[in-house]
């Protein structure tokens, strides 16, 4: 059963919820503007991602007040000065962050009031946040309402022109490493996601090569109950079906488990450990050798 949600019949800000509930977690964009005057401001958004790398551009939302419809301080400075400065939101600053979120009267310095440090940028007029672990100068390119009421978006297309980079977040292969950057997301309400330990996993995939895909596995491998919709997903992913001289020489480097009146259950066993180990080739030989 499930429960049907059409816009327009429940209020906006439940909408709102249930959108921010499902689509999560959100990487979070700390945007510091400034306005006419060279007042800072700073203030973070949930609806944002990067959109292209030729040329690099971020998008993110600065949304009207459900409340009272009202715009927030962002809009009127990327509106006036086309600048802004995106920063990342690691765990180390996420309270900081919560703080800027407070609606602070216009020329209130979010600086100030967070306590994070502003460092002057290179290219454009928005500050940098010092204690953030990347820090991206942008260009506005365009801003696009996607309506007038409370609740509505404007997207703002940015154009990255500089990327600041903390080097102790780097590994050693000159790559980010997600547990040194320790990414903070956001879900719904008052829920985040912390991105680094156990909540990072590594999905190998070949996306160059062709795979033999589900509809390549035996009926027998796709109807198992020893076996997730990931685990066989992973056996789908394949780029080769095993020959039968692989199969045999695996069923007769490990013979044990084919003796045994356990067969079946030993082999599915074997191949849910081999899945963890990703030796996804192996993980199809240890099945197809039960036929």
């Amino acid at each position: 059963m499930k429960r049907k949600i059409i816009p327009g019949e429940i209020p906006t800000r439940d909408l709102h919820q249930f959108l921010l509930g499902a689509v999560a977690p959100r990487p979070i964009a700390f945007v510091s503007t400034v306005d006419e005057q060279g007042n800072d401001n700073l203030a973070p958004y949930s609806f944002f991602n990067v959109f292209s790398s030729n040329p690099p551009t971020a998008v993110f939302s600065s949304n009207r007040r459900v409340v009272d419809n009202t715009t927030k301080d962002t809009l009127h400075n990327v509106e006036e000065t086309k600048e802004a400065v995106i920063s990342v939101v690691n765990h180390d600053i996420v309270r900081q962050m919560a703080l800027c979120s407070v609606q602070f009267d216009t020329g209130v310095s979010e600086f100030e009031k967070s306590g994070l440090t502003p460092i002057e940028s290179e290219l454009v007029r928005p500050k940098c946040i010092l204690e953030s672990p990347v820090n991206m100068e942008c260009k506005v390119q365009q801003i696009i309402p996607l309506g007038t009421h409370g609740g509505a978006g404007h997207l703002i297309i940015c154009e990255i022109v500089m990327m600041h980079i903390n080097e102790n977040v780097i590994d050693a292969n000159g790559r980010i490493d997600p547990h040194k950057i320790d990414l903070m997301g956001r879900n719904g309400r008052a829920y985040y996601t912390r991105s680094s330990g156990d909540a990072i996993q590594t999905i190998v995939q070949a996306v160059t090569e062709m795979v033999i895909g589900y509809d390549a596995l035996p009926e027998f491998i796709k109807t198992s109950t020893s076996l997730s919709a990931n685990d066989i997903a992973q056996l789908a992913g394949n780029t080769k079906m095993p020959t039968s001289e692989e199969i045999e020489t695996f069923k007769m480097n490990h013979s044990e488990l084919y003796s045994s009146t356990a067969a079946s259950e030993l082999a599915f066993a074997k191949a849910k450990e081999l899945l963890k180990e990703d030796q996804r080739f192996d993980a199809l030989c240890s099945l197809l050798a039960l036929n």
